[in-house]
Order: structure tokens, then sequence, then C-alpha cells
């Protein structure tokens, strides 16, 4: 792909995506924003180690303040964290947290990097965050981002010494200061193993001080108001911290003076002894930097002119009327093409002018950015507006889409089409013929006129997370990183048209994604983006299943098939099973009348299973076809919907599993928490409680009550009605409370007092030795006697945010510790209350239970036996 197209993948990203535009990204906001950034050639980059580690006092400063190209990487998705909006883990929250990351660049302006590291949760060193994630190949990863987005000045986030605290933070700053240090190692990383870019050598190196002075060695005041968004930057980075909702990040603006600071570890630019008055002390910002890069009379000529062109340019601003400024800004593109040798399509590539020589990287990243520059603010300044929208949303791959283009002419100028074609990796466009029997091609459009065209796009793979297309390798995704940042990628997930045209002797371009407009009566217009899918998605209504080892089964499977085909199919569906259970019906025929149809099945199992993990798969056949895959959505209003394609396959895990008489539980959720349906399906019936709702009356029909992980944090009614929650136990009841985090040692949180370390103790690796205090305690004994096997294949951690300190009231029945660390015997708590019984965990069930993991289920089934078995 020329690599024109692939920067104006960025372009497009932040001017025309499915989604309300920001104040900053349209109208006369963006244009003053980027005809003030042309001339700036300046880059910094960021790297931290999760999607909330970015500093977007830096990023915002540094995009919105001062024009510079900016961007972070973060060194993992954030897949191993908590869902404060959701009950969603693992590579489902990580691409959630893409997508809020993605939100806040569009604040911020900035652009969004990751590297193949996946979040396998909380790591204590550096150390252990090795044992996961390969050295060499996330090194590789970070060299390759910084080779692609070539910056002159890297930020680490973290320090890249124990006191970060996180191992991943940790690795994070260490591998930043390696990579300033080997990018323009071309022995040790070829060309080859970095998406074929050559060295890259930064200037400066430093490390953020997060708003603290002290070593710092420069300061800015992100407070600095700007007049033409009526606001500051310190407020435009709260909105785009904001962004992070599912780490329930919402923050308060700060107006007025807001120091940021860094500190310069490692420099090559010449700098003066002592504080720096300026980040960019050293570094020439402008055009000049460049006038050693370009080759020819012609060239040099080009770049000496530029420096006046863009004078022109800002002295014809008038953001009332601006399409004054089309003309030097023309004159501005025509330079920049001339400047790196290339063509006003493609400036920086020569052969498109009849050279061959490659230009210099620095002048082609300069200059391409200043090229896409040019082209929004040319979009903005004509008053162009592209849409493409289609009838639907969900399209069978290979099926040919009708969209509808429209290029909205809503300027003062004459508007020609040149070219108009999709993205070249995604399909081809047919034009059709447009309105009022005008040729789409070089057409003219008048001010206050629309061209609309019928054009079809032909899908070739099925919608979902790139880096998700492939199984991921213990924990590092498998597909190559590439060169493209995740704002481009983000533009080729989505079905695009490329639309060309000239104005005033200049070009301008747009990638634009095809939408489904829908008319919501609550939120007004809504735009979904065109997905491809199979042309019969098979989905079950669950992925994880727990049943009774050699015991009887008599259950039901549901299997939802959606239809995207636009005619009607037919299909017969059946189940697929492991020995020992059979299917009624054995088939099933379904009519699928139209694209969008969707209808649920449902077939009764019955037998019995060993005890071990087992399979069950639905297969459609239709036209020809067997469809075993479906997907599901996740859909938040401040993000992007997401689409997550998986096989149509339920793990069942047979447990070997005896539950207390009698039991009735009552379930108050917690974050991400899943646990509810898996005791559901152990036979214990479960019912939900509303927080808001606790009350002695409430509870009174439970024999336990289960109080889901940080529940309190996630519901302040539930802080003040926890004293009904202690009175329900007094009462006799059972109260089975999951962790919490520092609220739980506020007095009356827990009957009897515990105390939390800052930072608190937990235990994160999963395979670490447990140790049963008490073996032949009633709750380590019935119904289930648990033994050590029943910690094995526990998944990303065994227990967080554990006490360090409990009072001698409680009973202790486990004892576990990380490598080199001293027991912690507070991991699970049971006492008497009253006439009941209170019990405080903290192992991380809410993990382990989806997982399917048989012997957290045998353990957690025992403590919901605690009032009946636990009495002195």
């Amino acid at each position: 792909m020329p690599r024109f197209l692939i920067a104006l993948l960025t372009l497009a990203t932040t001017l025309l995506v499915p989604r309300p535009l920001t104040a900053q990204e349209r109208g006369a906001v963006a244009l003053g924003d980027l005809v003030g950034g042309l001339g700036v050639t300046a880059r910094v980059l960021m790297i931290g180690a999760h999607p909330d580690d970015e500093d977007t006092f830096a990023l915002t400063w540094f995009a919105r303040a001062r024009d510079v190209e900016t961007a972070y990487l973060s060194i993992t998705r954030g897949d191993g964290g908590q869902n404060l909006i959701g009950n969603e883990l693992g590579e489902a929250l990580g691409a959630i947290r893409t997508e809020e990351l993605l939100a806040a660049r569009r604040v911020d302006g900035a652009r969004q990097y990751f590297t193949r590291a996946y979040d396998f949760g909380f790591s204590k060193s550096a150390e252990e965050t090795y044992r996961h994630w390969p050295r060499d190949s996330i090194l590789r990863d970070v060299v390759t981002v910084v080779r692609s987005f070539r910056p002159h000045i890297i930020i680490a986030v973290f320090s890249g010494t124990p006191r970060d605290g996180h191992g991943h933070h940790q690795v994070s700053g260490m591998l930043a200061r390696e990579a300033y240090d080997l990018a323009a190692d071309t022995v040790r990383f070829p060309r080859d193993a970095t998406a074929g870019q050559g060295g890259w050598t930064s200037l400066k190196f430093y490390r953020a001080s997060r708003g603290n002075p002290t070593g710092a060695t420069v300061g800015y005041d992100v407070g600095e108001y700007d007049p033409l968004m009526g606001r500051s930057y310190a407020e435009l980075a709260a909105e785009s911290r904001s962004q992070h909702r599912s780490q329930g990040f919402g923050t308060l603006a700060r107006r007025g003076v807001v120091m940021n600071y860094l500190r310069l570890e490692a420099s090559r630019a010449t700098v003066v002894d002592g504080a720096e008055e300026s980040v960019f002390d050293g570094i020439e910002t402008g055009w000049a930097r460049l006038r050693p890069l370009v080759a020819g009379a012609a060239a040099e000529a080009a770049l000496d002119s530029l420096p006046g062109a863009v004078a022109e340019a800002r002295h014809r601003l008038d953001l009332l009327a601006p399409a004054r400024i089309i003309t030097p800004l023309v004159r501005v593109q025509r330079l920049l093409a001339r400047a790196c040798g290339g063509s006003v399509a493609e400036p920086c590539r020569p052969e498109a002018a009849g050279r061959t020589r490659v230009p210099p990287p620095d002048l082609v990243r300069s200059i391409e950015e200043q090229a896409l520059r040019v082209n929004r603010a040319l979009l903005l300044a004509s008053g162009v507006l592209v849409e493409a929208t289609a009838g639907r949303e969900s399209w069978p791959v290979g099926e040919a889409i009708p969209v509808d283009v429209s290029i909205h002419n809503r300027g003062r100028a004459s508007v020609r089409v040149l070219d108009l074609n999709v993205e070249e990796q995604r399909g081809s466009v047919t034009p059709g013929r447009p309105a009022r029997g005008t040729s789409a091609l070089n057409a003219t459009i008048l001010p206050d006129s629309a061209l609309r065209v019928t054009a079809r796009v032909v899908t070739s793979e099925v919608t979902q997370p790139w880096w998700l297309a492939q199984p991921r390798r213990g924990a590092i995704f498998a597909i190559p990183l590439g060169a493209r940042s995740e704002d481009e990628r983000a533009l080729l997930d989505d079905r695009s048209v490329r639309v060309r045209l000239s104005i005033e002797g200049g070009e301008m371009h747009a990638l634009v994604p095809v939408v489904v407009r829908i008319g919501d009566p609550v939120r007004g217009e809504v735009q979904r983006p065109v997905v491809a899918a199979p042309a019969i998605a098979v989905t079950l209504d669950r992925a994880v299943e727990y049943a009774p080892a050699n015991t009887a089964i008599d259950r039901e499977v549901r299997v939802t098939l959606r239809s995207s085909a636009s005619e009607a199919r037919s299909a017969v569906v059946r189940l697929r099973l492991p020995a020992g259970l059979t299917a009624e019906p054995a088939t099933r025929t379904v009519e699928l009348e139209s694209a969008g149809a969707s209808r649920t099945i449902s077939f009764r199992l019955r037998g019995r299973l060993v005890a071990g993990r087992h399979e069950i798969t639905a297969l459609t056949e239709s036209g020809g076809e067997t469809f075993r895959t479906g997907s599901t959505v996740i859909d938040y209003e401040h993000i992007r919907p997401i689409r997550l394609h998986r096989d149509a396959t339920i793990t069942v895990q047979a447990v070997d599993l005896a539950l207390p008489p009698g039991l009735t539980v009552g379930y108050v959720a917690g974050v991400g928490d899943n646990v509810a349906p898996m005791l559901r399906q152990l036979g214990i019936p479960v019912t939900m409680v509303d927080p808001t709702t606790v009350d002695r009356e409430s509870l009174a029909g439970f024999r336990v009550v289960v109080v889901g992980p940080r529940a309190y944090e996630a519901h302040p009614a539930l802080v003040e009605r926890n004293a009904q929650l202690l009175d329900y136990a007094r009462d006799g009841g059972t109260l089975v409370v999951q962790y919490g985090q520092y609220e739980m040692q506020r007095p009356g949180m827990t009957p009897y007092p515990i105390t939390l370390s800052r930072p608190h103790a937990r235990v994160t690796e999963e395979d670490s030795p447990v140790r049963l205090l008490a073996p032949e305690h009633v709750l380590l004994t019935t119904p289930n006697r648990i033994v050590p096997a029943d910690f094995d294949d526990w998944v990303q951690e065994r227990s967080l945010y554990m006490p360090v300190e409990a009072a001698p009231d409680y009973t202790r029945l486990l004892s576990l510790n990380d490598p080199g660390e001293p027991p912690n015997e507070n991991a699970v708590l049971v006492a008497p209350y009253g006439a009941g019984a209170y019990v405080y965990t903290t192992l991380s069930f809410f993990r382990q239970l989806p997982a399917g993991n048989a012997g957290a289920a045998r353990l957690f089934v025992n403590l919901l036996g605690a009032g009946q078995t636990s009495r002195p």
C-alpha cells in the first residue's frame, strides 16, 4: 500500500468515523488547531504499561497546546484488570480498554500504539513479568513502534525500577529506555524484523514526574487556557482521562495553573547544563531541521518557501469565512510535495514524480504529517462532507454490500471528484449511476450541492479486533505488530470508501467508513459501522457450564442463529456431544426469512458425564456450508461497538460435588462478577439482590447471602446498608463476602476488624503452593473434602487485597504466598457471628468459577455451608 494512503488512514480515523465528533475535531476549533500546527515537525512518544497509565496532561499539552505529533504506546491492552461497567474480563476487557484509549486519543489529539503483550494480571517484579512475556519479542515491538512513529522525544511513564510496584510498570520503563538506546541498531533489529522500517535515533529520553517537581528538569503549565476551545488543556485532559469508564477513572476538571514535570535522563541533543526552559531545548521543531535532508535545488527551494507559505495561510485564516484559506493551503500542499520529491497525492513517494531516491525517514514522516494536516484543513475549509451508508449493519463475508455514497459541498468553492474507491485491502467498489445522470468521476459539485453515487463494497473477512483473529500464544498475541498505529487499524477494521477530490488546483482525500444511520428515539441519530459476519452466525447462551459428575443430567441447551444473508435461508442444526450425553431432538430445522432474522432453539440433554472437561458444539448446515461460529457484541455508549467471534462451543466441567442441604442464595453482584450464573449451574437456587433494597425483610428468605467482589465500591448504597447485612448474619444467616479494597478495614464493615497493607498483599502466581492449615476443619471436609489438587489449574492469580492482620475471632483455613514472600493466612476468614456465620474470602473466585475451575467450585460450595457446619 502506498505510504501516503497508509498515513491517510490516520487522518480519516480522526475525521470521519461513525460517532459524534468532539468539539476539537470539527469546525473552527479544528481548523484553527490544524493551521496552528503547520510548520511544527517534532514528535513525542510516551510509553507506559497499561491503558490507564498514560499521562493525559502531557499528551494533551504536547498535542493540543504545542501542536506536536504525539503518541502513547501502551505495552498491554489492560486485559488482566477488572471491569467497573460490565462483566467482561480477559480479552473482552482488553478490547473495551483499547476502544476507551481510542476515545481518549480523539479528545486529547494523540495517537495510540500497542505491543503484542497480553496483560496476564498483576506482577510483583520484572523477573516475574518476563517469565510470561518473551523479552526480545516485546522489545522488538517497542522498537517497531519507535521506528514507525520516529519520535524525537521519548517519555517513559515509569522509572524502570522496583519502586514502580507493578512488574508491568517496571518493564515498560525498562523497555522504553532500551528502545531509546537500540532503535538505531539494525544489526540486532534488522529492517525485516520491524515491518520494513530502518533504524531511528531519538534525541531525548525523559521520565515522567507526574506533577512532582522533585528531581525534574523541566516543567510546563497544563492549565494554560485556549480561547478557541474555551477551556484549558487540563480540562481537556480530564475529559480524555474520563473515557476510562471500565476503570472508574472519571475525574473533575482542574482549572488554574496545573504544573506537570519531566526529568531528562539521556540526550543526544545539544543542551545547556542545568534546568531546561523547554523539553525542546536543543531540538529544532520547525522546517530548519529538515533542510539538510532534502535533495536537489527544487526541493531546497520548496522547503525554503514553506515558512512564508504557512505564514500566508495563517494570515488568511478567517474562522467565519474558512474558504479564504483554501488557496494558500493549496500552495503549502504543492511545496510539501516538491520538498519531498513526490506528488501532491503522495508527497514522499519519489516514483510518483519519476524519481527513485528514497527520502530520509525524518523528512518522510514530517512532510507526510504536514500533508495530512493540510488535507484535513482543506476538507474543513471547503465544507465538504462525505457519507457512505448501507441499509443494514451485518453482511455476509464475500457478499457485495450496496452503499450510498454522498459527497456534500457545503462550502463556497466548486469541488471535482477525481477518484472513488474502497480501501484497497478490503475489496473493490463499482460506481453506479449518480443522481441527475452525471458521471461520478470528474463530476463537479457546485456549492450547496451534493453528488450521490451507488457503490458496491465486497468484504473478505469477518469484523473483529484484528489482534484476536488468531489464538493467543501464552501471554503474547500471535499476529505480527506491523507499522500501523491502532488509530489506523481501527479504520481498517471498518468497511470504507475512499474519495479523492480536487479544489482550486489542490487535492483532498477522505477515507470514510460505511455506516448504518439509526434514528434512536432517545439518543437521536446513532451511526454504527457495517460489519462482515458469517452468513449464519451460531451462538450458544454460555461458554462454560458446570454439571455434577456421574449424576443424571437433564437440562436445556439453547442455540441462537442469526442470518446476515440477503435471501431466506433454511438451516439444519445438530449438537456434537461428548460420550454419555444424548440430545432430543437429534436435529432441528430452522427457517431464517431475511437478513437480520434470528431464531433461538432448544435441545434437551440427558445422560451422565464422568468428572473432567467436555465440549458441546453446535453445527449448522445451510446452502452446502457448515457454520459453527458466532459473535457477541460489546456495546457501550462511550466506545465503538466491538464484535468478538468464537466457536459455538460450551466447555462443560463435570465436577465431583455435593451440596449443603437446603441452600437458597441471595447474591449482590460485584465488579466483573459472573459467579452467580455458575452457582445456578451447580444446582444452587440463586436470586439476585438489588443493593439498594438490602434489609432484613428482603434477606429473610435466604439461607446464604453472597456479596460479590468489590461490591461495596461499586454500590455506595451497600455501604450504607452493611449493618443490615451483619444483622442478617447475627440473626442466623450465613454471609459470604468476596474481597473488597481498603474500605473493608473501616470500622463496622466486617464483624471483627481486619487490616490491609499499602500496597496490598496478594498472591499473583496462580500455581503458587496453597497449604491447608486445618485439613480436617469442617469447611475443608464438608460436604466436599478439599485437597491440594483443588488448587490446580487456577487462572491469573490466587488472591488479592488480602488482610495482613485479622482479629483472633476469625478461623484461618489456608496459607499461601508468592515465592520469596512470607506466608499469609488471611485469604479465607471464617467466624461465628451471633446465631449465624460470617465468611470473608479474598480468593479470586470471580475469575476461577467462570473459567470452569472444579476445585474452586468445590471450595466455594463448602463456604456457602459455613452456617450449617462451622458452629462450635
